[in-house]
């Protein structure tokens, strides 16, 4: 019995643990591209929604009733309505990315090493996609317009994990 209540504490540290990311994920991976794109090509999405406001407003139904001589006769009455209104529209940006494919574990812990390099990233040489690494990727990402936390085949060039086609910017 003790042996077994043992090894159980063991396989439960053994165990990967669920690390929660830093900001909730509002992307998306996709294997169709987008319309109009190379069929060939792997592409994200990020949605970012509309940011919505409730408005609360003083309508004037009456005005107020003045005297000749300046004096308020009756006040005047207004409604509230309360509606709500769009700040910011919902928005959806698709980018390419490198295909699932390419994401082999030597790639990522490559990935996870050049992140590690800029201070982005803490974590261990894993070779797994896993929350610190999808927030590391955001970071990075984020400095260039683009919050994601899924890795972008511009970001892949730019960290030296993809090979840039001669002639490209």
């Amino acid at each position: 019995m003790i042996l077994l209540s043992v090894g159980l504490a063991v396989a439960a540290c053994a165990a990967p643990r669920l690390i929660s990311p830093v900001a909730p994920l509002r992307v998306e991976s996709f294997a169709a591209p987008p319309p109009g794109s190379d069929p060939n090509s792997c592409w994200g999405k990020d949605v970012s929604p509309a940011v919505l406001e409730t408005v609360t407003e003083e309508i004037l139904v009456q005005p107020a009733q003045i005297s000749s001589d300046g004096t308020v006769l009756s006040e005047p009455i207004y409604k509230r309505e309360t509606r709500q209104a769009i700040v910011t529209e919902r928005r959806e940006l698709w980018f390419e990315t490198p295909c699932q494919d390419q994401l082999t574990p030597d790639i990522i812990a490559s990935l996870q090493r050049a992140l590690k390099a800029r201070g982005l990233y803490t974590g261990a040489l894993s070779g797994q996609m896993d929350g610190p690494t999808r927030a590391a990727i955001r970071r990075f990402q984020a400095r260039e317009g683009l919050d994601s936390s899924i890795l972008s085949l511009w970001a892949a060039r730019k960290l030296g994990l993809v090979a840039i086609a001669r002639g490209s910017p």
